[in-house]
């Protein structure tokens, strides 16, 4: 049991280059395929395909430089310094009112999940304004419910 959970969580990691060009190497000098190479190394059959391509492609042995995922982020530092003026100088701004003024601003759009994630990123807490009036609605005593007793 504790043997699975301890591969669930590791990643994978990648071939080394010099495992890369040693199988690239002997495909070159040998006229043996790229099955049978990947049973002699111990890797799989898509693996010596994939790099092959990539050899064909780049002309390199090596690993190619992994790309970034996705798009850039929005959060910018403007974006990080306007919402960090904003939250100090009125610190009981709801999310929605911190997004509307982001997007007047800097015309960048970001969701209320977003911004109380950067929120909590940057370290920043908003705080209620004691000076706002309390709620209308007074609590009621006993509306709880009843616990146990009779019925």
């Amino acid at each position: 049991m504790l043997v699975a959970s301890f591969r669930e969580n590791t990643m994978p990691r990648a071939y080394s280059d010099d495992l890369r060009r040693k199988i690239l190497q002997a495909y070159e000098r040998a006229e043996v395929g790229l099955a049978r190479l990947a049973d002699q190394f111990g890797v799989s059959y898509g693996f010596t395909k994939k790099i092959r391509r990539q050899q064909l492609q780049s002309g390199q042995m090596e690993r190619p430089p992994q790309l970034l995922h996705g798009p850039a982020s929005r959060v910018t530092e403007s974006v990080r310094e306007y919402l960090r003026r904003q939250v100090q100088s009125q610190p009981d701004r709801t999310l929605a009112e911190l997004g509307q003024g982001l997007e007047r601003s800097l015309h960048v759009q970001l969701s209320k999940t977003r911004l109380c994630l950067e929120l909590q990123r940057m370290e920043l807490r908003r705080k209620k304004n004691l000076s706002t009036p309390r709620s209308r609605t007074a609590k009621q005593a006993g509306s709880g419910g009843s616990r146990g007793g009779s019925r």
